[in-house]
Formats: C-alpha cells, sequence, structure tokens
C-alpha cells in the first residue's frame, strides 16, 4: 500500500471512529449550560477554556469526542506534511482541504459546547462529511493508474 493511500484510509478510519463518539455524544450527553467558556465574549479564549473543561472535566463520552477530535485537527496537519511530498497537486489540495475542514469542525464543536446553538452543530457535521470525501477522493487518487502520454 503506498504511503499517500494509507495516509488517505487511516484518515477516513479515524474520521469514522470520531462521527461514533460524537453520535454517543449527541444521544446521551448533555452539557451543562454553566462551565468555563460558556458564553465567554472572547471567542478564542472562550474555546481554550470550554475545551480545556471538557477533556479534563467535562462528561466522559463528550471529553473522548473532544480529544480525538484535537488529535484528528493534529494527523490531518500530518497528512498534508506526508501528501505534500508524494501526492500530486490534486492530493496536496485534497489533503490540505481535508485538514481544513477538519479544523473548522472543531470550532464549531467548541462554539456548540460554549454557545449552544444547534447551527454549529449541523456546521460541524456538514464539516466532517466534507473531510471525509475529501479523504475518500484522495483514497481514490492514490491508486488510480496514471495516464501517460496525455
Amino acid at each position: 500500500m503506498s504511503r499517500r493511500l494509507a495516509v488517505n484510509v487511516i484518515a477516513c478510519v479515524l474520521l469514522l471512529v470520531q462521527y461514533l463518539l460524537g453520535m454517543v455524544t449527541n444521544l446521551y450527553v448533555v452539557l451543562p449550560a454553566r462551565h468555563p467558556g460558556a458564553r465567554a465574549a472572547s471567542y478564542f479564549s472562550g474555546v481554550t477554556a470550554g475545551v480545556s473543561w471538557l477533556i479534563s472535566s467535562g462528561p466522559a463520552w463528550a471529553a473522548a469526542h473532544a480529544a480525538f477530535g484535537l488529535a484528528l485537527a493534529v494527523a490531518a496537519v500530518a497528512a498534508v506534511a506526508l501528501t505534500w511530498r508524494s501526492g500530486g497537486r490534486a492530493g496536496r489540495v485534497l489533503a490540505v482541504l481535508g485538514a481544513l475542514t477538519i479544523i473548522g469542525a472543531g470550532f464549531n464543536g467548541a462554539s456548540f459546547l460554549n454557545y449552544n446553538d444547534a447551527v454549529s452543530s449541523l456546521i460541524m457535521a456538514a464539516l466532517w462529511a466534507l473531510a471525509l470525501a475529501c479523504y475518500l477522493a484522495g483514497a481514490v487518487l492514490a491508486v488510480r493508474r496514471p495516464v501517460h502520454g496525455s
């Protein structure tokens, strides 16, 4: 298996695990209205406070979802670096878009945590789907045989 294919397949598997953690969190976790970062006037300091609280002291499933999301964002950035060396332009674009959508999903998850707006959860889910599409397309590109002479 090529490095490009492995990176994309692993990203898809990690995204599916994150999806399952998110579904369990959605079904079985009630987040408190008051916690560090809730309704913060400063968005980024609120995100830091809220996510830190969630991972260290929040409900277990939500903490796992948030911690895995942070790890997934780091893995996505690493995937960009790995793809940059061995992928063509389309593979690089897909890796960058995949990473940006994962990071965007994370920020919307933090927004949902701190401000409890349903639209943030919707955007998080939509960006997750776009990330999965990017990595699936990257996997297809990795196994596609190059056409010579065109």
